[in-house]
C-alpha cells in the first residue's frame, strides 16, 4: 500500500517565481520564499490550457508506472511548467543525480583551483592505488574499465561508524579489477573512487567537502545526505521508495541505493535528498555556469569543458560527469539537441538542460515504489520531455 503525503496545498497548475539570471545569493533567497509560498499561494501559469493538457497526459500515463510525478520546465530561464500529478511528496531520493549535484560540481571546483588536470592519474593523488594508469577523467566518463557494481552492502560491517566504513570501502576499491574495452560502461565504483580522490585533494572528509560545496553552490537549499540513514525531516515528508526485501521495511527518508545505505547514507554516487525547489536550484545553477551569468563558483570555461563530449560517439554518450543524448532512446526524448547535458536517477529522477533551446526540464518521482524491476518509467521519462517541447 502506498503511503504518501501530498505537498500541502499542491496544485497541478501553479508555479513559483522565476529564479533565472539572478546572483546565487538572490536565487536562494528566492528558494526560501518559494518553500514558504509555493505550496500555498502559487500564481497561475501564463497558459493554463497547455499546463492542463500536459498534466492530463502525465496523469493518464501514471498507472502501474509510478505513484506520481513532479515536473518543472524553464524556457529562457523562466518557469513555463510546474506540474504536480498523482501521489507526490515534498522530498525525494535524488539517487544518481548525486553524481552531478555533488561529485561533478566538486570536481569542477577542484579543477578550477588547479588541483588536477585532464591527464592526472588517480595514483598521482592516491599514491597507494594499485592501478597506475587510470586517469581521473576516465572515472568521470565511465571509461576507466573499473567494475560497474559490487554488492558491498553484503560484506560491510553495518555496526561501524560511517567514517570507518569509508576506510573499508577504499580497501575494497583497491581490489577492483579494470578491463578497458574502448567503451564507456556506467560504473558506480568509478564515482565512489572519485570520493576518495576528492578527500585526498582537500584533506577533508567527504561530509566536510559536501558541506563546503553546498555552502558555495546551494546555500539555502535543503539538499542533504542523511548520515547514518537518519532523515533530516519527518518521514511523512519523504516520497516512499521500495519495500526492501533485505532491509525488511518500506524505505522513506532512507537512501534506496543498497551500497550507500550500508555505507552510512553518504557517497559520491548516490545519497542526496531534496525537493523540486532544490533540484530547480541546481538546474538553474548549471544553466548559469554554462552561460556565464550570475555569481557561480565555477568558471564558464570549465563548465563548458565539463559539458562537452569527452568520449568518441562510438564509445558512449558522456561528457565529464554528465550524460549526453543517445542517438536512439535518449532519456531526454527526441527533441533535445546533441549539445544537451543531464543525468538520471534510479529512483525516477532526472535533470536535462538543452543550451541550444535554453530549455531545462526537471523530474522527480518514486517509480521504484512499484519495485526496482519495474522498467515502465524508462518509456515515460523521454515522453515527458517530448510533451514539454511540444507544449511550447
Amino acid at each position: 500500500m502506498l503511503v504518501s503525503e501530498e505537498r500541502p496545498g499542491s496544485s497541478n497548475f501553479g508555479c513559483t517565481p522565476p529564479l533565472a539570471d539572478q546572483s546565487a545569493a538572490a536565487q536562494f533567497v528566492a528558494f526560501e520564499a518559494a518553500k514558504i509560498g509555493s505550496y500555498r499561494t502559487r500564481r497561475p501559469m501564463a497558459d493554463t490550457h497547455q499546463q492542463k493538457q500536459l498534466a492530463a497526459r502525465i496523469q493518464a500515463a501514471l498507472p502501474s508506472v509510478t505513484p506520481g510525478v513532479i515536473l518543472r520546465a524553464y524556457s529562457g530561464g523562466q518557469l513555463v511548467h510546474d506540474v504536480d500529478v498523482g501521489a507526490t511528496s515534498r522530498y525525494y531520493d535524488m539517487a544518481s543525480l548525486t553524481k552531478i549535484i555533488f561529485t561533478q560540481q566538486a570536481m569542477m571546483q577542484a579543477y578550477d583551483r588547479g588541483l588536477w588536470h585532464l591527464q592526472t592519474r588517480v595514483v598521482e593523488v592516491l599514491a597507494d592505488f594499485p592501478n597506475k594508469d587510470v586517469e581521473i577523467r576516465q572515472l568521470l566518463t565511465h571509461s576507466s574499465g573499473i567494475e560497474w557494481w559490487k554488492p558491498f552492502y553484503e560484506a560491510v560491517d553495518l555496526a561501524l561508524p560511517w567514517q570507518a566504513k569509508r576506510a573499508w570501502l577504499y580497501g575494497e576499491l583497491k581490489k577492483s579489477s579494470f578491463l578497458k574495452t574502448g567503451k564507456s560502461v556506467y560504473s558506480d565504483l568509478g564515482f565512489m573512487l572519485l570520493g576518495f580522490v576528492l578527500e585526498k585533494m582537500h584533506g577533508k572528509s567527504l561530509l566536510d567537502i559536501w558541506t563546503e560545496t553546498k555552502s558555495s553552490s546551494y546555500l539555502g537549499t535543503t539538499l542533504a545526505f542523511h548520515i547514518d540513514n537518519r532523515p533530516a525531516h519527518g518521514m511523512e515528508l519523504f516520497a516512499p521508495t521500495e519495500d526492501c526485501p533485505w532491509r525488511k521495511k518500506l524505505l522513506r527518508g532512507e537512501v534506496h541505493d543498497d551500497n550507500t545505505w550500508a555505507l552510512g547514507g553518504i557517497s559520491t554516487h548516490a545519497g542526496l535528498f531534496g525537493s523540486m525547489e532544490d533540484l530547480s536550484g541546481f538546474g538553474l545553477n548549471l544553466r548559469a555556469q554554462l552561460r556565464g551569468t550570475g555569481r557561480v563558483r565555477v568558471s564558464r570555461q570549465t563548465a563548458q569543458l565539463f559539458a562537452a563530449r569527452a568520449v568518441p560517439r562510438d564509445a558512449g554518450d558522456w561528457a565529464l560527469g554528465c550524460m549526453l543524448p543517445a542517438l536512439e532512446g535518449a532519456s531526454c526524448g527526441k527533441y533535445f539537441s546533441a549539445a544537451s547535458v543531464g543525468h538520471t536517477g534510479f529512483t525516477g529522477t532526472s535533470c536535462w538542460y538543452d543550451p541550444q533551446r535554453d530549455l531545462l526540464v526537471l523530474v522527480l518521482s518514486n517509480r521504484v515504489h512499484y519495485g526496482r524491476e519495474n522498467r515502465a518509467f524508462l518509456q515515460l521519462r523521454p515522453q515527458l520531455h517530448d510533451w514539454v517541447v511540444e507544449s511550447l
